[in-house]
């Protein structure tokens, strides 16, 4: 299998401008209008401009408003896709593009995977996630296991996420800085995603899915827990809701698209933050953002490249 790897962003990086290339593309029209079924009756393109950083980056707003960005994106372009994969919220877009739920089914599992993640978070403490590189992973273990942190996603040898309570997160970056990390960042997510401390959104997210009826994907798509392709509804349910409270092998996700011959990756969006860790995991390897155009016919012409 040859062609173009389509990758769907987690949130986090939202900014006022995210909808700059898809906003104006008729074919996203529709997605733009169900997504403001669950911004309050606010339609995204406003939103992102006049919300408050806090309303931007919450969870519930930040899942519907990263989604709505990849579906309008695959809308607009109806990119030469030869494999699906999304990271974290992002993998909820993917099954979207890859024909298993059409936009309105998207976004309102995508408001309520926030939802159901927000209420298994308020049992606990206040916790989040802080992104770690430079470190080796069984150093990395060893401070998650001191500290009482999990391995949210791995997004490489030396580069992982951990969740976790706010004062073990200050503890663990602590010591992550102390062992030599390169980077140790806060992310900009109120919930520890992808961590056992969310195992009770986990089986209500997979009725929900299950409840909408999906239909087999109609391209490869990648499961983000470990990189293996969905061929199957019910298996597929059962790893999209097992990822809110289960690890993401992200790096798997990369090299099966090497491995199944991708000569080329576009990350529809926000941020830039996947082809960025594509084109260090895979060197050689062509990776794009939507962010780095100016134009969607300009995305378009690089596809045709691409995709030569």
């Amino acid at each position: 299998m040859s062609g173009v790897a389509i990758l769907c962003s987690g949130q986090g990086a939202q900014h006022r401008d995210m909808f700059a290339l898809t906003g104006t593309a008729p074919a996203a029209e529709p997605v733009f209008a169900a997504a403001a079924a669950h911004l309050g009756g606010v339609d995204p393109r406003q939103f992102v401009r006049d919300a408050g950083d806090d309303a931007l980056f919450a969870n519930q707003a930040g899942q519907v408003l990263c989604c709505t960005q990849a579906i309008a994106a695959w809308s607009a372009l109806r990119p030469p896709a030869s494999m699906i994969a999304g990271y974290s919220v992002g993998e909820l877009a993917a099954w979207c593009c890859a024909g298993m739920l059409d936009p309105a089914q998207t976004l309102a599992l995508a408001s309520q995977r926030a939802r159901l993640m927000d209420e298994a978070a308020a049992a606990g403490p206040r916790a989040g996630l802080l992104a770690i590189i430079g470190l080796r992973r069984d150093r990395i273990e060893m401070l998650l296991r001191e500290t009482g942190c999990a391995l949210a996603i791995v997004n490489g040898p030396d580069n992982v996420v951990a969740g976790g309570p706010d004062r073990a997160l200050d503890v663990l970056a602590g010591q992550a800085r102390a062992a030599g990390a390169g980077r140790v960042v806060r992310l900009r997510v109120a919930v520890a995603a992808h961590t056992p401390l969310l195992a009770g959104a986990s089986g209500r997210f997979r009725q929900a899915l299950l409840d909408t009826s999906p239909h087999t994907p109609s391209h490869a798509l990648l499961s983000g827990i470990d990189g293996d392709r969905v061929r199957s509804v019910e298996a597929g349910c059962d790893r999209l809701s097992r990822q809110i409270a289960q690890t993401i092998d992200w790096s798997a996700c990369l090299a099966h698209c090497h491995e199944a011959g991708a000569v080329a990756m576009l990350e529809l969006g926000p941020g830039r933050v996947l082809a960025r860790m594509a084109t260090a995991a895979l060197p050689g390897s062509e990776a794009r953002a939507l962010d780095d155009f100016r134009s969607i016919d300009g995305v378009r012409d690089w596809l045709r490249r691409a995709a030569g």
